[in-house]
C-alpha cells in the first residue's frame, strides 16, 4: 500500500468467479482462497457470484479451505439467481432459491428451443443449446469458437459475433436476438431475462440481479441484528450499497445499451456501490463502472489490499 494514502474499508465485496477470481474452472484456486481468508477472518461479507453451480466453486468443495468461523461470512449466489447459499457448521445449505417448478422449467427449454429453430428457418444460423441449467439455458450461438477451460469472455468474441450476425441478415443484431427471445418467452406467458456475453445468449426467469438482491439483504439484516444484540443501546445500523465494492469481468457493452452479465449486479439496492472491471476487453461499460484491467491479479491485489488496511 502506498504510504500516507487512503484506501476504503468495505464490509462487502460481491465478486464473479471465472476470470475474475480465478482464470477457469480447472485453474488452482489457492492464490485466491488465501487473499479471501484474511477478510473473512475480519468479517468482511465476500460474495462469489457466478452464473455457474456450486460444483464449479473450487471443484464443489470451496468449504475446506476456510475454518467454520470464516465460513460464517462467505455467499455464493449461483445459476444466474437460482440459488443463493450460506454455511452452516462449515457446509454450504441453500438461504434461498429461485427455481420454476417442473412446469416452468419445461417452458424455458421450449422457449430456447424455438429460438433456436427460429434462427436456422429464417436465416440459417446455427446454434447449440445447454439444457442442464436449473433455471436458464445457454443458447451457444458460436459453437465454432471454442472457449477450452476460459469460459468466461475472449476479447475476439464480439467481433466474431458481429461478423456472423451479419453475414446471416439476422435483424437487429444482438438486440434483435433479445427481443426474440422476449418475444418467445411471451408466447409461453414466461418474462424471460435475456442476457449475452457475445458466445452464448441465456434465456431464464432471473439473473444476477437477484443474487445480489437476495444476498444484500440478508447481510444487511443479519448486520443489523448482529449490532442490536451486542449493544441494544445503539441506533440500528444496517450495511448500505456505498459499504460494498462489486467486482467482475463481463462489463463490458456488447451493443449499444446491452452489457455484459456483471453488469446486472448494479440493481436499484446496490447501484450507490463501487463497481470494477478486470477484463482487458476494451468498450463501453455502465455509467459508474471503473474499467481497472489488470484480469485475475487485479481483483487478488485488491483482496489484498483491503486484508492490510486498518478497520475503521
Amino acid at each position: 500500500m502506498e504510504k500516507g494514502k487512503k484506501y476504503k474499508n468495505y464490509k462487502a465485496v460481491f465478486f464473479d468467479w471465472d476470470g475474475t477470481a480465478v482464470l477457469s474452472r480447472k485453474a488452482p484456486v489457492e492464490e485466491a482462497v488465501a487473499a479471501m481468508g484474511p477478510l473473512l477472518r475480519r468479517g468482511v461479507k465476500l460474495v462469489i457470484v457466478s452464473g455457474t453451480t456450486i460444483e464449479n466453486i473450487a471443484g464443489g468443495e470451496i468449504e475446506k479451505y476456510f475454518t467454520t468461523e470464516e465460513l460464517g461470512n462467505l455467499y455464493l449466489g449461483l445459476g444466474r439467481g437460482a440459488l443463493n447459499y450460506a454455511f452452516r457448521e462449515g457446509k454450504p445449505y441453500v438461504l434461498y432459491d429461485m427455481l420454476p417448478d417442473g412446469e416452468g422449467l419445461e417452458k424455458i427449454h421450449r422457449i430456447c428451443f424455438e429460438i433456436h429453430l427460429e434462427l436456422k428457418r429464417k436465416y440459417d444460423f446455427d446454434t447449440d443449446i445447454v439444457f442442464s441449467r436449473p433455471n436458464y439455458c445457454k443458447i451457444d450461438l458460436m459453437p465454432e469458437a471454442l472457449r477450452g477451460d476460459n469460459l468466461f469472455m475472449q476479447e475476439s468474441e464480439l467481433e466474431l459475433l458481429k461478423a456472423k450476425l451479419c453475414r446471416h441478415g439476422v435483424e437487429g443484431g444482438l438486440k434483435g436476438l433479445m427481443e426474440l427471445a422476449l418475444r418467445i418467452g411471451g408466447q409461453y406467458g414466461i418474462k424471460v431475462k435475456p442476457t449475452c456475453d457475445a458466445k452464448y445468449l441465456e434465456v431464464g426467469v432471473s439473473s444476477k440481479s437477484d443474487n445480489v438482491d437476495a444476498i444484500f439483504g440478508i447481510i444487511r439484516e443479519t448486520e443489523s441484528g448482529e449490532m442490536c444484540k451486542a449493544a441494544p443501546e445503539m441506533e440500528k445500523r444496517e450495511t448500505e450499497a456505498k459499504d460494498c465494492a462489486f467486482w467482475g469481468d463481463e462489463f463490458v457493452g456488447i451493443e449499444e445499451g446491452i452489457f455484459g452479465s456483471d453488469s446486472f449486479m448494479m440493481t436499484e439496492l446496490t447501484k450507490e456501490g463501487d463497481f470494477f472491471d478486470v477484463s482487458q476487453v476494451e468498450g463501453e461499460r455502465p455509467e459508474g463502472v471503473v474499467h481497472c484491467g489488470g484480469g485475475v491479479e487485479r481483483f487478488l491485489e485488491f483482496l489484498r489490499l483491503q486484508a492490510s488496511v486498518e478497520c475503521g
